[in-house]
């Protein structure tokens, strides 16, 4: 691996996509020759054969060695065969398990460079939204509503809570905010953009029955102003003053699925922003259980 100047020759890491798993595999190995001062070229995104013959020539000029994770079947066998031909010692980390797997599986490869890590990327930035949806329940942080993709404002148990984790099971960084008569909502929902923003409208018959159920599970039926329907009624006219107010969107609830409530909230955003194409395609929950989480928070 020396060149007649004594300095170590390079290694090159040729890739279709980042190139991270064939760099991490030629550094775990590094790693067991202390001081070695073995200098790697990441070689990344290479799609085409003029690519991979510049960095053939490159290697056969310095006496570098090419090690590639190619997964696209034909321009990993004709990088083999240049290599071959100009004489450049070249490693296939891919190949061997490609073929293998070809053989055993009889499934079509996708052939997509970069697929795991992308894979890797949605799972972590679905986490993230998740812990962030956590963190800005039921009006926690309003100093940092700008930060959130969606806001969702509404009164308790219209079901902010439910629709906002199901929303950030699919990556979406949501807050709520809850709307209560007699208490102003934080300056920062007025702040933010209101095309972000969604009211939950919720009618009073379902509103006041999610409330007595909610006092039936926590044994406090004596708190009679929470269900009381002329003090309800007050409540919802208090919220669609605030989404009047603000000019929020206004997303009808009563008696409707979360996931429903979901789509159609997407679909607003879809239209009105550029999110990656995030849409919500099916629900997590199952069977009956819908309906009663979309009332419950």
């Amino acid at each position: 691996m020396k060149d007649n100047s004594n300095r170590p020759s390079p290694i090159y890491v040729v890739s279709g996509g980042k190139g991270l798993a064939g760099n991490n595999m030629v550094q775990s190995m590094l790693i067991q020759y202390p001081n070695n001062n073995v200098p790697v070229v990441l070689v990344p995104h290479v799609i085409e054969e003029s690519q991979v013959l510049d960095t053939i020539l490159k290697a056969k000029k310095d006496g570098g060695l090419i090690t590639h994770t190619m997964v696209q079947h034909n321009l990993r066998r004709r990088l083999i065969a240049l290599a071959a031909e100009h004489g450049v010692p070249q490693i296939d980390f891919m190949g061997p398990l490609a073929e293998y797997l070809d053989d055993k599986l009889e499934i079509p490869s996708l052939q997509s460079p970069g697929l795991f890590r992308e894979l890797k990327q949605q799972y972590f930035e679905r986490i993230d939204a998740i812990e962030f949806t956590l963190d800005h329940d039921d009006g926690l942080s309003p100093q940092r509503l700008s930060e959130a993709e969606i806001v969702l404002c509404g009164l308790s148990r219209s079901g902010k809570t439910p629709l906002s984790v199901y929303l950030a099971l699919y990556g979406w960084k949501v807050a709520n905010v809850p709307l209560v008569p007699g208490i102003q909502p934080p300056d920062e929902l007025f702040q933010i953009d209101p095309g972000r923003v969604f009211g939950l409208q919720i009618g009073k018959n379902q509103l006041v029955s999610h409330r007595m159920k909610r006092l039936r599970n926590f044994k406090n039926t004596d708190n009679t102003s929470y269900v009381d329907e002329h003090l309800v009624n007050e409540e919802i006219r208090f919220a669609n003053l605030v989404f009047l107010k603000g000019k929020f969107t206004v997303i009808p609830v009563t008696n409707k699925p979360v996931e429903s409530s979901a789509n159609e909230i997407i679909g607003y955003m879809s239209a009105r922003f550029d999110f990656g194409g995030r849409k919500v395609h099916s629900s997590p929950f199952h069977g009956n259980d819908v309906n009663e989480e979309n009332s419950s928070e």
